[in-house]
C-alpha cells in the first residue's frame, strides 16, 4: 500500500517567504519522514524480510526515488562513510602523488589493509585499498596527506554541504563509530551519486582484485569486500560497512538493460548483501512497470560550480518530491530557483567586469 509521500528536502526559503509570509525555515525544521515505508505508485510489492532500519532505492543517473524507508533518519554510517572520504579527497590528493603513512595512520582499530609505517605508496593504491578492503589505515593515510584528520573531516563536511547531503556529519575519515558521526539513507544516495561521477572512483569500487605495495617490494594482493560486486550480475560497486553499533550498512549500485540503480541501507542485520540484491531486483522491476517516482535526488554539482548555484540545485530537487495532492508551491519554487540561478550568474559576470581593470594592471 502506498503511504503518504513526505517532503524529502527543504522548500526554497524565498518561496516560503513569498507564499506563506514567514521567514526562512531553520535547518532542523526540515521535514523528516516518519516511521514506515513509501513506495512509488505502480511498483510491485517490496521484497519480504528486509531488516534495514532505513533504506532508499533510486535511479543512479536521473536521481528518481523509487522507494524509501525513514530516508532522513540519522544513523551511524560505519565504513560507507568512506564514499564521502573518497569524494572529498580524490580531487585533493593526486592519484600519482606519493603518501608515506605515519605510526598513527597505521595504528588504528578495525579493518586494515596492512600498509606499513614510513613506507611510500602511490595515492591511487591507498584509495583502492580504502574502498576495496575498507582499510581504515589507508583512509587515515589519505587524510594525513590532505592536511590531517581534523582537516580531512572538515573537507568532508564541506563537500557534504556542497552536494546536498545536509544530514551527514563526519568526525573521522574511516567511518569508525563516533557519537556525532551520522548519515542517512538519503544522504548516502546523494554522496554515492556524486562519487560515481568521478571515473577513478568508479574504477576503484568496481575492482574485485588488485595489489598494493608490500614489504621488501613484494606486492600484497587485495580482494574487494563488497559481496554484491561478487554475487550480483551487473553490479558496479559501491561500498559495504559494519560495526557492532552501526549494524550492517551498504551503498550498492548495478546496471541492467541500460538503466543503473543505487540502493542504500542502514542498520541492517550482518548478512545484508542479499537484501541489497533483492532491492536492486525490485528497483529494476519497478522501472520496467513504469512506476511513478516519489521524488528526485539533487543532481551532483560540477567541481567548479559556484556554491550558490549548487545550493539552488539542491532546493530545486525539493520541487520534485510532492505529497499525494500536488503542492501549489511547486511551480513557484521552480521559477524562483531558476531566477536565483540567473541572478547568481549575472551578478558574477558583473563582479568580474568590475574587476577587469585591476586584472590588467
Amino acid at each position: 500500500m502506498r503511504t503518504t509521500v513526505r517532503r524529502l528536502a527543504l522548500l526554497p526559503a524565498v518561496a516560503l517567504t513569498v507564499a506563506l509570509g514567514h521567514g526562512p525555515a531553520a535547518a532542523d525544521e526540515r521535514p523528516v519522514p516518519g516511521p514506515g515505508t513509501t513506495v512509488a505508485a505502480g511498483a510491485p510489492a517490496l521484497p519480504a524480510g528486509l531488516t534495514g532500519v532505513s533504506f532508499l532505492v533510486a535511479d543512479l543517473d536521473t536521481g528518481d526515488i523509487l522507494a524509501a524507508k525513514d530516508a532522513h533518519h540519522r544513523l551511524l554510517p560505519a565504513s560507507t562513510l568512506k564514499v564521502l572520504t573518497a569524494l572529498a579527497l580524490i580531487p585533493r590528493v593526486p592519484k600519482f602523488s606519493t603518501v608515506t603513512p605515519t605510526f598513527d595512520d597505521v595504528n588504528i582499530e578495525g579493518s586494515r589493509v596492512g600498509i606499513i609505517e614510513d613506507h611510500t605508496y602511490p595515492a591511487y593504491q591507498l584509495f583502492r585499498a580504502m574502498l576495496m578492503v575498507s582499510g581504515n589505515d589507508a583512509a587515515n593515510a589519505l587524510a594525513s596527506a590532505a592536511g590531517g584528520q581534523a582537516a580531512a573531516a572538515q573537507i568532508m563536511n564541506d563537500e557534504a554541504r556542497r552536494i546536498g547531503a545536509l544530514d551527514t556529519h563526519a568526525v573521522n575519515p574511516s567511518g569508525l563509530d563516533a557519537q556525532e558521526q551520522k548519515s542517512t539513507a538519503y544522504d548516502l544516495a546523494v554522496i554515492g551519486r556524486a562519487a560515481m561521477q568521478i571515473p577513478d572512483f568508479r574504477a576503484y569500487v568496481s575492482t574485485k582484485r588488485s595489489t598494493i605495495n608490500g614489504k621488501d617490494g613484494h606486492p600484497l594482493r587485495v580482494s574487494s569486500h563488497n559481496k554484491v560486486l561478487w554475487n550480483y550480475d551487473g553490479a558496479i560497486g559501491i561500498k559495504n560497512g559494519y560495526t557492532a553499533q552501526a549494524g550492517a550498512t551498504f551503498v550498492g549500485a548495478a546496471t541492467r538493460g541500460g538503466r543503473s540503480l543505487i540502493v542504500t541501507v542502514l542498520k541492517a542485520k550482518p548478512r545484508v548483501w542479499p537484501e541489497v540484491g533483492h532491492l536492486l531486483d525490485w528497483g529494476f522491476a519497478a522501472q520496467a512497470a513504469g512506476a511513478t517516482p516519489l521524488g528526485r535526488l539533487p543532481d551532483p554539482p560540477t567541481p567548479s560550480e559556484p556554491a550558490e548555484v549548487a545550493s539552488a540545485k539542491v532546493r530545486a530537487a525539493a520541487a520534485h518530491t510532492q505529497d499525494d495532492g500536488r503542492s501549489v508551491l511547486v511551480p513557484l519554487e521552480i521559477a524562483l530557483t531558476a531566477g536565483l540561478v540567473v541572478f547568481v550568474v549575472v551578478r558574477r559576470r558583473q563582479v568580474l567586469r568590475s574587476r577587469q581593470p585591476d586584472l590588467l594592471i
